[in-house]
């Protein structure tokens, strides 16, 4: 804004000199940006697959039933007393190794299913706000400003 009129109280105390002359003032107000990061929630959406388990029916590995095996005829081997026991270990170690693998939870196929999340973003807000104001003036064939604050 832009004001003009006579001011010879003011300016006479911020000068320090008695004004017998008219003198024109302009005041001017200044704005500065302030700029504020503004939270908010978008939820967002995608499909996915989701695994389908079930029971194997297939028994175990070829890898498995060795390893059964294998673990099997260790433990039957030192069994106090048994002649055979490593074979007879083996047997049921094998036996355990596919019982196993048969009641195994594996992948039987997928489903698409759409899962949705918030997630919060932030938008960029920029307003004009007071800052301050001044006073320029002419006295004595010198320019003036002065700064002040609301």
């Amino acid at each position: 804004m832009r004001y003009a009129f006579l001011l010879p109280i003011i300016l006479s105390s911020c000068t320090g000199f008695a004004l017998a002359e008219t003198t024109t003032a302009t005041i001017q107000d200044h704005y500065k940006t302030v700029t504020k990061q503004i939270p908010y929630t978008e939820t967002t959406c995608e499909l996915v697959d989701v695994p389908i388990y079930g029971q194997s029916n297939q028994g175990a590995s070829t890898t498995d039933l060795l390893f059964g095996a294998l673990i099997g005829g260790a433990i039957g081997n030192n069994i106090p007393g048994e002649k055979n026991g490593g074979a007879a270990g083996a047997v049921v170690g094998t036996i355990i190794a596919n019982e196993a693998g048969k009641n195994q939870q594996v992948v039987t196929g997928y489903r698409r299913e759409e899962q949705c999340k918030d997630i919060t973003r932030y938008q960029t807000v920029s307003d004009q706000v007071y800052s301050h104001s001044t006073i320029t003036f002419t006295s004595g064939g010198r320019t003036r400003t002065i700064k002040f604050y609301e």
